[in-house]
């Protein structure tokens, strides 16, 4: 049973309960929470985050509740985000993979086929901006995109590293080896070992991972792939990833060095919810 807050020194609610409360599913919730849109504080008990009383509250009694809150968080696949964009699916790929439209998650049906998932709400902002009303309208893409293309372009995985890292970071809170660790769970272990020489450390980063989102059972071919797109592969985001990595790093030794064998204490509070693999709403 998941408790909830009843009491002044408790007025929270688990995870579980917050979703029923706000009429989100799971995976909604989840999205909510990663896009800033439900706050969330630690349990000092170390039951994993909580959701305040009073947050539930406010998004309650927001106008046009719940179905504001669940536009918010919807999300759709190629066929369903064309159709809100009114342009062909091919055309709706094409922009996707040249990165003009930023997936927000992804998972892998029966066929190891990969769905990426956009938010609805972005969807329907890139269509109404003038300014892209020729990337929509025109008979075909412009010349750098069909390059691009042609060349093999997709930067779809890249983008959605980038924007999960944001996620991830931000669930960091206040730690900065949680934040350093936010960053290195998205690059290869080779390249965090190069960056970070000193085991110790590399210990810490790995006790402060935080949980990616899970795709088939650890060790099947399905989970190999996830793990592929989860993890940095274009050399410049390497490079990025790497240098971010480092800049973390020096905040975190200097508020908290390792030192002496010993591991700094993390701050009160669980580690940060884990995403389903799945997002929510439409997928095709």
């Amino acid at each position: 049973m998941s408790r909830t807050g009843t009491t002044p020194d408790r007025p929270t609610c688990a995870p579980s309960r917050a979703a029923r409360e706000l009429d989100l599913k799971r995976g909604e919730f989840e999205l909510a929470v990663n896009l800033g849109l439900i706050r969330t504080v630690p349990d000092e008990g170390g039951g994993g985050r909580r959701v305040a009383r009073a947050e539930i509250d406010r998004l309650r009694s927001g106008e046009g509740f719940p179905d504001i809150l669940r536009e918010r968080v919807a999300t759709v696949g190629t066929t369903e985000g064309a159709r809100l964009m009114e342009v062909a699916p091919t055309r709706f790929t094409s922009l996707a993979r040249y990165g003009l439209l930023v997936p927000v998650t992804f998972y892998l049906n029966r066929y190891r086929t990969v769905v990426w998932l956009y938010l609805a709400e972005e969807l329907r902002q890139f269509a109404a901006e003038r300014s892209n009303a020729g990337l929509l309208t025109a008979r075909r893409a412009p010349v750098e995109i069909r390059e691009g293309l042609k060349a093999g372009m997709d930067r779809r995985p890249r983008n959605w590293r980038g924007r999960h890292v944001g996620f991830l970071t931000r669930e960091a809170g206040d730690d900065p080896w949680a934040r350093a660790a936010a960053v290195a769970c998205l690059l290869d272990p080779a390249e965090v070992a190069d960056v970070v020489p000193d085991p110790r450390e590399r210990a810490l980063l790995a006790d402060r991972r935080p949980r990616l989102p899970a795709h088939g059972a650890p060790g099947s071919a399905t989970a190999e792939l996830a793990e592929e797109l989860m993890t940095a592969s274009e050399p410049d985001e390497v490079s990025w990833f790497r240098a971010d990595l480092a800049h973390t790093l020096e905040e975190a030794r200097r508020r908290h060095p390792v030192s002496g064998g010993l591991l700094p204490t993390p701050p009160p509070g669980p580690r940060p919810l884990a995403p389903t693999a799945t997002a929510t709403t439409t997928a095709t």
